[in-house]
């Protein structure tokens, strides 16, 4: 992989951006940002206080709004889960590097995730999480570079196919 780039990292929350971020970013020598982190700072609010203050499309608004503005060179992104909705912000991430998806199972996530309804996840009321992930499994997918099946996978495993598919990204050949 070209040092110049990112790498940015896409998926449902609880597929593990933000842990396998901080040790892709390791790995590669590259700065690590939590995008959610980004929000958070900007808004002096946790995503969930941002919610229950006005609805989860404004927290999509504003993450649009720091996506966007984002300039990440040399980072590995871990992303918040609703990134996708942003065409604009993904279209900035895009520019960074390649982009990621970490695929699990629905039924991998429940068992991931136990806070589902206050971990501030932007998603309609009354939205089960079902409905939210065959909603987004279409957006993670159509903005993939790649993508890489964590279910039945440790960590490490998963670390090692994220590296194998970007040392092959750097082929252009390769896909």
């Amino acid at each position: 992989m070209k040092k110049t780039r990112s790498v940015v990292l896409i998926g449902m929350p609880g597929a593990g951006k933000s842990t396998l971020g901080v040790l892709l970013a390791k790995e590669l020598a590259l700065d690590f940002v939590d995008t959610d982190m980004l929000i958070q700072l900007r808004e002096d609010r946790t995503l969930q206080e941002i919610i229950n203050g006005s609805d989860y499309l404004n927290l999509r608004r504003i993450e649009g709004e720091v996506i966007a503005a984002a300039h990440l060179p040399n980072h590995v992104i871990a992303t918040g889960g609703s990134v996708v909705y942003s065409e604009e912000g993904m279209a900035n991430l895009r520019s960074f590097g390649p982009i990621v998806f970490l695929n699990c199972s629905a039924e991998e996530l429940r068992r991931r995730i136990h806070n589902y309804e206050n971990r501030g996840i932007a998603k309609a009321p009354g939205q089960s999480f079902a409905e939210l992930f065959a909603e987004r499994q279409a957006l993670y997918r159509q903005y993939a570079d790649i993508t890489v099946d964590c279910d039945g996978r440790d960590l490490q495993q998963v670390l090692e196919c994220v590296l194998e598919e970007l040392e092959g990204d750097r082929d252009p050949g390769a896909r």
